[in-house]
């Protein structure tokens, strides 16, 4: 119980921050004699206070963006149904060959997405063609995509909605980071939702990784809002790269 707890509060801070806290607590759900699905749907459950209270700390970031969220926040909830769908109908092992591939591509984007910005930046001059406020149809869609992907198995999926956006969008990496954790929330509350009806699930679990990851969030993103955006890309890529390593060692 304390190793669940304690787990709840890292991934919570983590996931406020950059993403990818469920590599720590699926492990440790699994180590306590969990099967993998309902690990997966507990963790889901009890990671909904870390996003919510994760959203809230970056309050301040989302200012301005309520469209845009609502927008966005609309494709994450179709989505994260959707892989919530998926994880009680497809066999345990149908994703293993792409996650990794989709954690690498998302890696690489938030790593050079300076470089990035620059050549979208001259591109557009050349043209004259002004950058979408909200990245177009193809952000929505990607973002869509990402989620059916969180509402399945919730590791990385924020840093692969930092590298769309981040790529799309040209807004500060830490206000793009408050719309992650939003997404975050609306994916795991619409697929815990549908969990409590559809699939099996442990209680105890999910209690102590809801109260650890509320803290974790809260405390996580009063840290992680004060991060320059090259810290922030920093921290991103290096925990991406352990959950890219630990993805592949499965």
């Amino acid at each position: 119980m304390a190793a669940v707890f304690a787990a709840g509060v890292g991934a919570g801070a983590i996931n406020s921050v950059v993403g990818s806290g469920t590599l720590i607590t699926f492990p440790v759900l699994l180590a306590t004699g969990l099967p993998p699905v309902t690990a997966t749907v507990s963790n889901a459950l009890g990671l909904i206070p870390g996003s919510i209270s994760g959203a809230i700390g970056y309050r301040r970031e989302l200012r301005g963006q309520r469209g845009r969220v609502l927008k966005f926040g609309s494709g994450a909830l179709l989505g994260g149904l959707a892989g919530a769908t998926l994880l009680l109908t497809l066999p345990a092992d149908a994703f293993e060959t792409v996650v990794p591939l989709l954690v690498g591509l998302a890696l690489l984007l938030v790593a050079f997405q300076p470089q990035i910005g620059r050549l979208v930046q001259r591109r557009r001059a050349r043209t004259g063609t002004s950058p979408r406020r909200n990245g177009g149809p193809l952000l929505l869609t990607g973002l869509t995509l990402a989620s059916v992907y969180g509402g399945y198995f919730t590791a990385a999926q924020g840093i692969i909605y930092l590298s769309l956006m981040g790529m799309l969008l040209d807004e500060p990496l830490q206000r793009l980071n408050g719309v992650k954790n939003v997404l975050s929330a609306v994916v795991n509350t619409v697929a815990a939702l549908f969990f409590l009806f559809a699939a099996d699930f442990e209680w105890t679990a999910v209690g102590l990784l809801a109260v650890g990851s509320g803290l974790g969030g809260y405390v996580g993103a009063k840290v992680g809002r004060h991060f320059s955006p090259t810290v922030l890309r920093i921290l991103v890529v290096t925990v991406g790269t352990v959950a890219l390593v630990q993805l592949l060692l499965r």
